[in-house]
């Protein structure tokens, strides 16, 4: 078995037990010196950009510690556009122009491999500021992300608009990513939240970012991380992830933000069975929206429901319990106890050490669902697998061939020619 396809199977430390000397000597000398790397990025764009590099011997790697080099040291190696292009983006995302940080959020989002390139070094360097501000900060997070999720109909957009207007009077800067479903069939997407959000919208202090979701991870986009770090650096202290409905997307925004917040109306049939039981037990707060006029009465039963039905789940954290609350959007009734609730759970979790190490295990998580979806595109549009996947599914469909074997089929084309 070659090196490459070593790497693809097990994960670095067992790839290194188990390559033997002469393997390891030739995939070096095949991936870091230019030649596309397995992963599908050239090993050249990384190779300058450490400041240790791997070092082969007789005895094998010496060391593998990636410690990525200055933000200067990459800078150098982009044209003299693209350095002004990055200067204009950073500094404007610093000072709070909005315009510039919704360039820098296109640029994130760009699938051009040079944008994707700049866009790096542009994160960089707002990681680099980010984590300056926060050693100011005494090392306390910058901004409080928060994730709002809940079935078609459970008035998540309205709740937004009187939730960010509340805040954005009391001083705070809302920033409101909102991911929007892409249409399977076509590809495109309504982007409609700014016309659910009129007020909020015209607010200065507030920022709305609908994202197509482009069909990956259930709904979040992969670049919404990202776009968190970027809104923080721009001076949002409040950022509101709003996801499609109850699904996988909720598992993905979980791994994202400091709390999780489970929006439900009121009369919904057999609510309790209607949830996801994952889903609710990654709630840190319920809010049952929509208790005003004749839906008080089932606002309250659902109430009653679901704090009983969290008795009854494992505790995520060993200091919070999940709460239940009711709200009203139109009436403002519950909101401002709503966002009481919600500084409550961060200065808890801050004073315990959780929220911090629950933010460095979610980069690490984020990391992985990027390295998987990499993986995947890398083996979508391999040489030796892209022509024989359209024939191998028209096989499974007509019922030729398992889907078991057809991907073992795939699967050992590509290991054949890694």
């Amino acid at each position: 078995m070659n090196a490459s396809s070593l790497l693809l199977r097990f994960p670095p430390y067992q790839f290194l037990k188990t390559t033997k000397k002469s393997s390891l000597n030739s995939f070096c000398s095949r991936f870091l010196l230019g030649s596309t790397f397995p992963y599908g990025r050239q090993a050249n764009l990384l190779h300058p950009r450490f400041s240790r590099q791997m070092m082969i011997s007789s005895k094998g790697l010496k060391t593998g510690l990636y410690c990525p080099a200055t933000v200067d040291q990459q800078m150098q190696e982009l044209s003299a556009k693209e350095q002004r292009l990055l200067d204009k983006l950073y500094n404007g995302l610093i000072h709070g122009h909005r315009a510039c940080l919704a360039e820098a959020i296109t640029l994130i989002e760009s699938t051009h491999s040079r944008k994707k390139e700049i866009a790096q070094v542009l994160l960089q360097k707002v990681l680099s500021y980010h984590r300056e501000q926060e050693q100011l900060n005494k090392g306390k997070p910058l901004a409080f992300r928060v994730g709002l999720s809940g079935p078609p109909g459970a008035g998540k957009s309205t709740f937004i608009e009187c939730f960010g207007k509340m805040l954005t009077e009391r001083g705070h800067r809302v920033s409101v990513l909102a991911v929007d479903p892409s249409s399977s069939t076509s590809g495109g997407s309504l982007l409609g939240d700014k016309t659910r959000m009129t007020e909020l919208s015209r607010d200065m202090n507030a920022y709305i970012r609908p994202s197509p979701t482009r069909g990956t991870l259930g709904g979040v986009t992969r670049t919404t991380n990202e776009v968190i770090l970027l809104c923080e650096g721009g001076g949002y202290d409040i950022v509101l992830v709003e996801t499609v409905g109850v699904g996988q997307s909720e598992f993905a925004v979980a791994d994202m933000v400091d709390m999780f917040v489970l929006l439900l109306p009121p009369a919904g049939g057999d609510e309790l069975q209607g949830i996801k039981r994952g889903i609710i037990e990654m709630a840190d707060l319920v809010a049952v929206t929509k208790a005003d006029g004749d839906l008080v009465v089932p606002a309250r039963r659902i109430q009653a429901e679901y704090i009983s039905a969290l008795k009854l789940l494992r505790k995520r954290s060993k200091i919070w319990s999940p709460k239940v609350m009711r709200i009203s959007a139109r009436t403002g009734e519950g909101i401002s106890d709503m966002w009481d609730k919600m500084t409550e759970f961060r200065e808890l979790m801050l004073a315990s050490g959780e929220l911090i190490t629950k933010r460095r295990r979610q980069q690490k998580v984020w990391m992985w669902n990027v390295i998987q979806e990499n993986v995947l595109d890398h083996f979508r549009s391999h040489l030796a697998v892209r022509d024989q996947i359209p024939l191998l599914e028209e096989k499974v469909v007509s019922g030729i061939l398992s889907p078991g074997l057809a991907a073992d089929l795939l699967l050992n084309a590509f290991k054949g020619r890694s």
